[in-house]
This record gives C-alpha cells, structure tokens and sequence, in this order.
C-alpha cells in the first residue's frame, strides 16, 4: 500500500462520542415532543460527532462528480453505448442559460446551492480543455473485468489518491459536507461485482437493470459478473477494487476516506457510491461515522449495501440516475437536521413548560 494512502487510512478517527452525548441530552430539553422530529434526530446527533460539536453548524456542500469509462461496457451490458459517458462530462461542463452545467445534478446543485466539481477519472475520449475540469485520468478507461483485472493496484490506489486530493480542495474551498458522485457507462456492473464478492452473495442477488435494460440483458448482465468472480478468489479490498472496480469508483472511495479523515460528512447518492463504501468500511471501519446515505435506490443491490454498513436511508424515490443526485437532494435533509439541534430552545431556554 502506498505510504500516502496508508496516513489517510490511519487518520480516519471515530466519531467524537462526547460531543454526541452533549447533542443527545440537548435533543432531549428541545422544544419539542420527545422524539417528534423522527429520523431528523439521529441524523443531527450523528452530524454533531462528525463535526464534534453539540450544536452543529455545517457549512458548504459539493458534489464531485468523477467520470470514467469502462472495458465491460463492450460486452453489452447497459442499454446505453459507452459513447455516452464523454457526453455527459460535457453536458456536466456546459454553459446553459441557468447557470453552469445542464446536466440533473447541475439543476439540483443550483436548487439547493451546491458546488459542482467535475474530475475526468478515466474517459474513453479527448475530453475538451475546461477550466473546471479536473484531470486525473491515468488512461483512458478500464479494461474489461469479465477477463482480466480492470486495472492495476497501483492505478487504483493513484485514483483514490486523486480522489482525495479534489475533496481536499473542496473543503478548502469551504466545505463541510460532500457528495461524491460518478458518471460511467456501465459502471453498475462493477458496483454489483464488488458487492456481490465483498458480501459474499451470488450476483444474481446485487444486479439491477443500471440504465434500464431488459430481462434477456439483465441476465446476460449477472452472467458476465460471474464470469468476472470467477476469475479470482480474492476478498482483500484493494485487490476487489483493482479486479472489479472503475476509475470513477477509486476517485470517489478517495472522496469518502479524505472526507472522514477531515472530519467532513459524507452523503452517499446511490448503489455504485455504495460499493465504493463497502471497500472504504472494510479499510477504515471508522469511515462508517462519516456516512450518511441519501435513499435507497432503485438498484437491487443497494438495500443489502445499506444493511451491511449499518445505515439508514433518509427517503424512497426509486432514483437511479448516479451523477450523485440523490446526493444533493439529501442535503437540505441534513442540512435542516444540523438547524434544529443548532437553533431550537430548550424549553428552558423558552420559557415553556415541558418535561
């Protein structure tokens, strides 16, 4: 493992507990019914031993969305070519009348005051120079995991490295929480690949439709996944992500282990940020505090992701767009969450009889 990597893991630290039993006696004395504001609760309660404060005041939210190709793809498993993928980058980059970007994790980003980060992660194509494009790619795609390794150890420890190098920009940039977020045409396949070995299922069991593909594609689907597990027996995580994994998928477990290491929250969009989870909870147990997933996707698998990491989803909305839109709705949610264990009074404070 490289020395880089292996400080980042290090530094991943629990929780502050303290500061979470301070949040939980004053979520008790809060001008309110015990327990009225439901799930909000616990999510506020988490947030102030992110950030280590009982009244947390969390400000700045991005989203980084990495993008990159993927050698499967050619096997025809999505509905989509994966001529897509650089269209979208662009689509992400482009200026609309409404603001930059007209992609839907643009629209959101701008709906509730987001940031926008685009990495070019490993595209199958001359991307067009932009000033806000980030270039971490170290070529151009990965290869096709149902026959060999989708890259090397070292290309994927480069792009979490990468990963974590761009959310430290973020929170210099004023940012406390993150979404990481992914563009890549194909990329469930892997998602499921990861999921399926790291939680020892059958690929049957983590394998959605992704863009929406028939019955007849969907098994071909699961049948080019079992291909790929089949090829190597392995359970070490570096090694799953090296042999199943996607460019985008490293940047964003970069994403996630940089975010927790700084103490910063971490919305999770959907089944294939979920898989970058699963690797990141099984080098850095601790990256579990830091977790806050948005909702439960429409992908089959994600609901065994999200009962393995121990976490519950804030809504149900059928999503599976990626880009991490799911993401970016969540944050009012946490964001609102943080407001009422900040700003309500106590009934103390008040002056209102309670209990």
């Amino acid at each position: 493992m490289l020395p880089d990597l292996t400080a980042l893991l290090t530094a991943i630290q629990p929780a502050d507990a303290d500061a979470m039993t301070r949040a939980r006696a004053r979520q008790a004395q809060l001008t309110k019914p015990a327990g009225a504001l439901g799930d909000l609760e616990e999510l506020s309660v988490r947030l102030a031993g992110v950030l280590g404060s009982e009244r947390p005041d969390p400000r700045g939210v991005a989203v980084i969305v990495a993008a990159g190709d993927h050698g499967v793809a050619r096997a025809g498993v999505s509905a989509y070519p994966p001529e897509v993928t650089p269209a979208m980058v662009a689509n992400f980059l482009a200026d609309t009348p409404a603001g930059p970007g007209g992609a839907a994790v643009n629209a959101l980003a701008r709906a509730v005051g987001a940031r926008v980060y685009v990495m070019d992660a490993g595209v199958n194509a001359a991307l067009p120079e932009h000033p806000a494009l980030v270039r971490a790619a170290l070529r151009r795609g990965t290869h096709d995991l149902s026959g060999q390794a989708a890259m090397s150890a070292d290309e994927a420890q480069a792009l979490i490295l990468a990963g974590a190098a761009l959310a430290r920009r973020a929170i210099a940039d004023g940012t406390d929480v993150l979404i990481p977020g992914e563009m890549g045409i194909g990329n469930t396949t892997p998602a499921a690949a990861i999921t399926a070995r790291l939680l020892n299922l059958d690929a049957a069991q983590v394998t959605g439709r992704g863009t929406g593909v028939d019955d007849e594609r969907l098994a071909h689907k699961v049948a080019v996944i079992r291909v790929a597990l089949e090829r190597t027996p392995t359970t070490d995580p570096l090694e799953v992500l090296a042999e199943f994994g996607g460019f985008e998928i490293a940047a964003m477990l970069g994403v996630m282990l940089q975010a927790a290491a700084s103490r910063r929250a971490v919305i999770l969009d959907g089944f294939v940020e979920g898989s970058a989870a699963l690797i990141g909870v099984t080098l850095a147990p601790h990256l579990r505090d830091y977790l806050f997933p948005a909702g439960e996707c429409a992908e089959v698998g994600h609901a065994a992701q999200l009962a393995h990491l121990g976490l519950k989803p804030m809504f149900h909305l059928n999503l599976r767009l990626g880009e991490g839109t799911g993401g970016v709705l969540a944050a009012p949610i946490l964001l609102g969450a943080a407001a009422t264990l900040r700003e309500m009074q106590t009934f103390a404070e008040a002056g209102v009889p309670g209990a």
